[in-house]
């Protein structure tokens, strides 16, 4: 088991700068049951935090997996109400989530229909979730991971979760003297950098590399964010802890080429994905292959009509604490967060900026947001200016953009 002090310090950091929760809110913690050290000590540190209610809604992949292996098709994507209430509750309150990564049992699903393990999600439950986050911004929350034996297996050969804890921990900036600081200092560099993607305009990005020759374009209708997010009522939180990327979401109608990823996609169905491949033509994905996991991208794909468009685009240099861990974690929230990544599915709606039009179908609606990373030491990336001329982004992952 993790060192509790470290834990409980952990726990602290995620929910005042992370979830930033406030006096008086109800707090939701969404955990496996193999999570459950790590929820009980972000449950403490909520209360004394000022809460006003916090629990903890567990889940249980082995549970999943009957479903996936025995459950109707109509039941795959189905949202139980209770649960739906719940997000309401939340939203209407103005409650704090908190959610755990760190998958306890890799490969569980291994063996399962891979089309059905595509699907296996509550797509109305999604659909909501998103909403009241990123369009309502009703709740201020956050993700943070719980390092397991077994995802210490599947990074190390062995079960090492004290060197994962380490790890996570170098990652999140826990281990400076003063965290709240270096995250303060953190979170406003990467808030430059994205002022400085908003006002150079850029028509489109092009990204460069083995395998890679893609083009895509942006619309001043969407600004670019970094770091943080804020409520309605003007909470300011975290919602990934870590972050190092700007993003935005691009022109879904304008996206062209092929990339292909460079590091292993842990899907939220537990199957890695490897070797991916995408190509675009005016803005869809019309070929997509896999050396691994290809039938759960291609039920991902087929998922709706936004799914094979372009939702995000995300930078990130390789200097960060993540970066230079060199660390595969198999888990998006850290891998996304070594490199530049991009997503297909559902736009970056709270990136929208009011004072630009729209152009037609350049947002993307979806109920899917897959994020994988195609950035490394040999891709470089590039900024499209209106006149066709290109600007240095990213070489070597560092960011060199004046």
């Amino acid at each position: 088991m993790p060192d509790e002090t470290l834990l409980k310090k952990y726990a602290d950091l995620v929910v005042r700068v992370g979830a930033n929760v406030q006096q008086g809110q109800d707090v939701v913690v969404f955990a496996l049951v193999e999570h459950a050290q790590f929820a009980r000590a972000l449950v403490g540190a909520s209360y004394e935090a000022g809460a006003r209610y916090a629990a903890v809604s567990y889940g249980d992949q082995y549970v999943r997996r009957e479903l996936i292996a025995n459950g109707s098709d109509e039941t795959l994507e189905w949202s139980p109400p209770w649960e739906l209430e719940r997000l309401n509750h939340l939203a209407r309150v103005g409650g704090s989530m908190i959610s755990i990564t760190g998958d306890p049992n890799p490969d569980l699903f291994a063996d399962l229909d891979g089309a059905r393990v595509g699907r296996a999600r509550p797509k109305e439950y999604g659909e909501r979730s998103l909403q009241i986050v990123f369009e309502e911004k009703s709740v201020n929350w956050t993700i943070a991971a719980y390092p397991t034996d077994r995802w210490a297996e599947r990074i190390y050969g062995s079960p090492d979760v004290e060197r994962l804890l380490q790890d996570v921990a170098h990652a999140v900036r826990l281990d400076e003297s003063d965290p709240v600081a270096a995250w303060q200092e953190h979170v406003g560099r990467l808030r430059t950098r994205a002022t400085a993607m908003t006002e150079r305009r850029f028509d489109a990005l092009h990204f460069r590399g083995p395998g890679t020759d893609l083009t895509i374009g942006l619309t001043p209708a969407f600004d670019w964010g970094a770091g943080t997010l804020e409520t309605r009522d003007g909470i300011v939180f975290v919602p990934n802890m870590p972050t190092e990327e700007v993003f935005t979401a691009p022109d879904a109608r304008r996206t062209s080429g092929t990339v292909r990823s460079t590091r292993p996609l842990a899907t939220s169905g537990g199957i890695i994905v490897e070797g991916l491949e995408l190509r675009f033509e005016d803005g869809r994905v019309v070929d997509a292959r896999a050396e691994k996991g290809q039938d759960v991208i291609q039920s991902q794909l087929d998922s709706d009509d936004g799914a094979r468009r372009l939702g995000e685009v995300a930078l990130v240099d390789g200097t960060s604490p993540v970066g230079t861990a060199g660390v595969t974690f198999f888990d998006t929230l850290f891998d996304e967060n070594a490199t530049c990544h991009i997503a297909y599915g559902g736009s970056l709606g709270f990136t929208r900026n009011p004072d630009e039009e729209m152009p037609d179908g350049a947002e993307n609606t979806s109920s899917i947001h897959t994020d994988f990373m195609i950035g490394g030491a040999d891709v470089d990336v590039d900024g499209v200016d209106r006149d066709g001329n290109a600007v240095p982004i990213l070489r070597n992952e560092e960011w060199v953009l004046a």
